[in-house]
């Protein structure tokens, strides 16, 4: 009975398909899945971050010295906060070389010429009493190597265009160098002087301290810079021809003898220009100094236009002056040689330094107010204007206002108490709208410290209101004699 079920299992023509297509199943499986690691067995996974992907696809193998240790599971674009990039490799690697020393590093490698790559892994120095690499932990990408250049990106640079160029230069190098043997030792052996001198000036070119590197990068931006106006360049180029083709008509003798004597001109120019230097620093800072009154010409250049005409007339009259003013002045020189001449500046040094600051509290009663030419020419009027009666000095008659009511009572004709038609015990102060004093014994004249106004001959009479002293801060620095409007005064 065994026997029979034993060769009817093996004698089934189905069965035995079904367990060859399961067996073929599981083998393709195993072989589609070898490069991602066989299933149920287990792996160290560690992730690294690297500067580019530099063409690593899934299944890629991972290798230490040259062994495969794992693949390459995933690989996933990263961006950091600056918007820079970065990439980010997910290896499957073997149990055995758990844990991998923190400080080990990695690098991409190519695999062949047809483009394969893979990265080697290169374990640090860890001592044993050091933790290494936990499953899952990330390799920073400081701990990627530099990029090296790699041979199909070498193979790269001979796109069509170059190898083009390549046998053009060949075809042409072959016939430029073709049966010139001689001459090319010849020209090697007159090289062995050049390089000997060369030698010493490639060492200081190479120097760190000749920065030649900067040089380079210097001349390319320069060479960016000027390459979008390079049709401009040429043709100023154009141009330069034009010019010296002109000049070229005019260079013998003409050129030449400006070239011939422009060593003695600059000889002359060497030997007289520092003896000009004071000049021209005396120059400056006369000019320097003349710019304040240059910027009040527009202003001021009318009036010396009329100083200047009238100046014309009054000069040629003057001669006979000066020459009267020659004994005048040699009078004087022998003055200022006496000794008491020299007390009495110093006496009136002192008198003006204690005059200083009275004048400057009274300038302003004349340069603002034009109270001092108002003064002369109303003292002139006292002797001058007046009434059939007289001048006003010899005659008049100021009469204080009356009050018909107080005559019933028999007492003079005045107007409130405090009048000024009697003798007072106080300022007037009313009751009548009329009986007001308005005095004020200091005005402001826009002295230091004052209001800037003129305020004697401007107060306005304020009746029934008492004024005594100043009511700054109502009136302008308009007087009588100044054009309307003027902020300093003139004479009449």
């Amino acid at each position: 009975m065994t026997r029979r079920g034993g060769a009817a299992l093996t004698a089934s023509p189905v069965l035995v398909g079904a367990v060859t297509v399961l067996v073929t199943i599981v083998a393709v499986f195993l072989a589609y899945n070898a490069n991602s690691g066989l299933p149920f067995v287990p792996t160290y996974d560690l992730k690294a971050n690297l500067p580019n992907a530099a063409q690593l696809v899934e299944g890629f193998e991972v290798r230490i010295g040259g062994a495969r240790v794992g693949v390459i599971s995933d690989i996933e674009p990263k961006q950091r906060q600056d918007g820079s990039t970065y990439a980010q490799v997910t290896m499957k690697l073997d149990k055995g070389i758990e844990p991998l020393p923190a400080d080990s590093t990695l690098l991409v490698r190519p695999r062949s010429s047809l483009g394969l790559k893979y990265i080697e892994l290169t374990p640090g120095n860890q001592t044993a009493d050091e933790r290494g690499l936990r499953p899952g932990s990330t390799i920073p990408i400081r701990r990627a190597r530099p990029e090296v250049v790699e041979l199909d990106e070498v193979f790269n640079m001979f796109d069509a265009r170059t190898r083009l160029g390549s046998r053009n230069s060949l075809d042409g190098y072959g016939g430029g160098l073709a049966g010139r043997g001689r001459d090319l030792n010849s020209a090697i052996e007159a090289f062995v002087p050049l390089l000997r001198d060369l030698e010493p000036v490639a060492r200081n070119l190479s120097a760190p301290g000749t920065r030649l590197d900067r040089f380079f990068r210097s001349l390319a931006d320069a060479a960016t810079e000027v390459a979008p106006v390079a049709e401009q360049q040429a043709s100023l180029f154009v141009n330069l021809d034009t010019s010296f083709r002109a000049l070229a008509s005019v260079a013998r003798p003409f050129i030449q003898e400006t070239i011939t004597e422009g060593p003695r001109s600059e000889a002359v120019a060497i030997r007289d220009f520092p003896i000009q230097r004071p000049f021209l620093r005396n120059n400056a800072a006369f000019f320097r100094e003349l710019r304040p009154g240059v910027a009040t010409l527009p202003r001021s250049a009318p009036i010396l236009a009329d100083a200047f005409e009238a100046g014309t007339e009054v000069l040629p009259r003057t001669i006979p002056v000066n020459e009267d003013l020659a004994d005048v002045f040699e009078a004087l020189a022998e003055f200022s040689d006496d000794p008491l001449v020299r007390r009495g500046v110093d006496q009136l040094t002192r008198l003006a330094s204690s005059l200083r600051p009275t004048l400057r509290f009274l300038t302003p009663a004349q340069t603002v107010c034009n109270y001092g030419t108002l003064w002369f020419r109303n003292a002139a009027s006292l002797l001058s204007d007046g009434v059939p009666n007289g001048t006003w000095q010899r005659f008049q008659v100021v009469a204080a206002p009356t009050d018909t009511s107080v005559l019933s009572r028999g007492l003079p004709l005045v107007y409130g108490p405090n009048n000024e038609g009697l003798p007072s015990s106080g300022p007037a102060n009313g009751p009548q709208r009329e009986n007001h004093l308005h005095y004020n014994p200091y005005p402001n004249t826009a002295a230091p410290g004052q209001p800037r106004e003129c305020e004697a001959g401007n107060e306005t009479y304020d009746a029934g209101r008492t004024v005594i002293g100043n009511d700054a801060g109502r009136l302008s620095t308009e007087t009588d004699g100044q054009p309307r409007g003027a902020s300093s005064g003139v004479g009449p």
